[in-house]
């Protein structure tokens, strides 16, 4: 009889045991928003290292995977740090994981523009030292307001302004080609959300901007960064305006 008793209890005990070992791995589908303030969190990865199993936010940063406590979940995005969550008792309970991303800073590319720099038309004894250098269209400008009676004949004739047009022509290319080298393609698209074919029109919208033109030629980075992004804004309205 003790015998029987004994082997029914050792039998619940086993059964007890089961279940709730069963509970605990039960998968369940868990739901969840990935967030980040100053970019998009459309298209960031979310991989579950115990079963490789994958998915993608949404355009909100809405996503959802099945999971096990205990579970890690990796968060990847080329615009976002990557994050790596452990799934908790609360995160099952809840059904609903909150998950806060940070922006990668971009790192601009440092251009060389002369592995020469050293060697200069002072240096070789073409020019003095300290003479002021100009640029083609500031020599013409130059050239044209030198005399009194060139200033008065170009003055006229209106030659005066259309070269110091040539000249603000001239800055404007120097700020674009600086800036052509400033961001990778995939930063305009995936970051900013310009289309390809909007690029190069985008460019040329930023180098009109008098803030950003400073940022540019004072090489500053940070300020650059921060004036694009609303730049952008203002493009992309202005393309959706014209459709």
């Amino acid at each position: 009889m003790l015998v029987r008793i004994s082997r029914v209890i050792s039998i619940v005990v086993f059964l007890l045991v089961q279940i709730s070992f069963g509970q605990k791995n039960d998968v369940k589908l868990l739901t969840g928003k990935v967030q980040e303030q100053s970019t998009s969190v459309e298209g960031v990865n979310i991989i579950n290292n115990a079963t490789q199993a994958a998915t993608v936010s949404d355009s909100d940063g809405s996503f959802s995977i099945a999971v096990r406590e205990g579970d890690v979940l990796v968060f990847s995005a080329v615009n976002l740090d990557p994050v790596k969550h452990r799934i908790t008792s609360e995160d099952i309970t809840t059904g609903f994981l909150v998950v806060k991303m940070t922006a990668k800073e971009v790192q601009l590319k440092e251009v060389v523009v002369n592995e020469n720099a050293n060697i200069t038309a002072e240096n070789l004894g073409i020019i003095p030292y300290g003479q002021k250098k100009y640029t083609p269209a500031e020599r013409k400008v130059y050239t044209a307001t030198s005399t009194s009676i060139d200033k008065l004949l170009n003055k006229i004739s209106g030659r005066t302004a259309m070269l110091k047009k040539e000249v603000n022509v001239e800055k404007k290319e120097a700020l674009f080609r600086k800036l052509e080298y400033l961001f990778e393609e995939n930063y305009y698209t995936n970051r900013l959300k310009i289309p390809v074919d909007d690029i190069k029109g985008f460019q040329l919208f930023c180098v009109d901007d008098t803030e950003f033109a400073v940022s540019l030629n004072t090489k500053n980075k940070t300020m650059s960064m921060f004036l694009i992004t609303d730049l952008a804004r203002k493009y992309l309205t202005i393309l959706e305006n014209e459709k």
